[in-house]
């Protein structure tokens, strides 16, 4: 790669284009112009959703501000959603039809919700993605006036455990809601070691959770699984991970087969190297990295250390190695957590402790005082 980038432009607001542009305001800008395209002021951590729905994090606690880190950075934001990109004459068409051309571009929108192609159709489902509609959703849930509130959540993964624990702990009802937690045949956390998988199970059953471990899917209007009407239920929640968009493949950039941005290990497209993408939208070439909050929030530092090379003229040398395991802590919703390591798991106040101190950390380091603002 020979020369700079007049504008570099960070399309959507994910995990790695706040590391992004933290560097910049560290450093200064790569390049003579960039622009944050995103739909929304504010990214709203979703490792601190369930403890603002079981009450434990105010209704403006795990929000970073967009716009106030880009205006650091330098950045100027457009708030817009990205619906076309054309990467041969280095444009994209925000859904307003604005076109914004770019030398260097990023892609970090995350995924789509896939709740509808696999569960069907119907007024009381909602996916977790995107986050913002979700958290609306929970905000807006009328009471029952013939008692709590019965919620289905669908999904087995470390999301929709969490998303279980959490509403049945809700802060945001008069009764604690009824809660369903429906895995899927995969059953309960998938790809977890076998002793988390138990500790999980136990404070389900701890805290009156129902494990269902079937398939669901609308049929005639009712929820069902297994065979196994699901009915009656206020509100099923869907934690079923996401589908990729459909502007990047029709664009022209390399996708695999479910339309997710094939990058290689410094997060280039494989076929055009001036453009990036990263998290949920993108899948590496070189070798698997599950989709996964804990692997966007490492690969951020890299990723912006990959476009601050690529927007000097430099080749980016950067490359995201996961570790051989992660650490997971998954929310109780009562102040406690189960930490999860590989093989190794346990349970207590502790981890609670814990994960508050890791997600709070994590939104510290990009507030203004975080990141070093005056």
């Amino acid at each position: 790669m020979t020369g700079g980038a007049d504008h570099i432009l960070l399309v959507g607001g994910g995990h790695a284009h706040i590391a992004v542009l933290a560097d910049w305001e560290r450093q200064g800008l790569p390049a003579r112009r960039a622009t944050l395209l995103t739909p929304h002021r504010h990214l709203r951590y979703s490792g601190m959703v369930p403890g603002w729905i079981s009450g434990r994090y105010r209704d403006d606690e795990g929000l970073i501000d967009l716009a106030a880190l880009a205006e650091r950075a330098g950045a100027r934001i457009n708030l817009g959603r990205c619906v076309a990109i054309d990467p041969e004459t280095r444009f994209v068409t925000t859904e307003r039809e604005e076109r914004i051309a770019f030398d260097l571009a990023s892609l970090d929108t995350g995924g789509v919700g896939r709740a509808q192609r696999l569960l069907g159709e119907d007024p009381r489902l909602v996916d977790l993605r995107p986050i913002e509609r979700f958290v609306h959703t929970i905000e807006q849930m009328p009471p029952r006036a013939d008692g709590p509130p019965r919620i289905a959540v669908i999904g087995g993964g470390a999301g929709g455990v969490e998303i279980a624990f959490a509403l049945r702990n809700s802060a945001r009802s008069a009764r604690s809601p009824e809660v369903r937690l429906v895995t899927g045949s995969e059953g309960l956390l998938p790809g977890f070691g076998i002793w988390t998988r138990r500790l999980v199970q136990r404070e389900l059953a701890t805290q009156g959770i129902a494990l269902i471990c079937k398939d669901a899917s609308f049929e005639g209007g009712m929820l069902r699984a297994g065979g196994q009407s699901l009915e009656p239920f206020d509100l099923a929640i869907a934690a079923l991970g996401s589908d990729a968009p459909d502007w990047p493949g029709e664009g022209g950039l390399a996708c695999d087969p479910h339309g997710f941005v094939l990058v290689d290990a410094h997060q280039h497209s494989i076929s055009h190297p001036h453009v990036f993408a990263t998290g949920d939208m993108a899948r590496r070439v070189d070798r698997v990295v599950p989709p996964s909050g804990v692997h966007a929030v490492h690969a951020g530092p890299i990723m912006a250390q990959n476009l601050r090379a690529a927007g000097e003229g430099r080749e980016p040398a950067g490359v995201y190695r996961p570790r051989p395991a992660s650490l997971y802590l998954l929310s109780t919703g009562d102040g406690s957590a189960i930490a999860s390591y590989g093989p190794f798991a346990a349970q207590g106040r502790w981890a609670g402790t814990l994960k508050h101190r890791i997600d709070t950390g994590w939104i510290a380091q990009y507030s203004r005082e975080g990141s070093g603002g005056s």
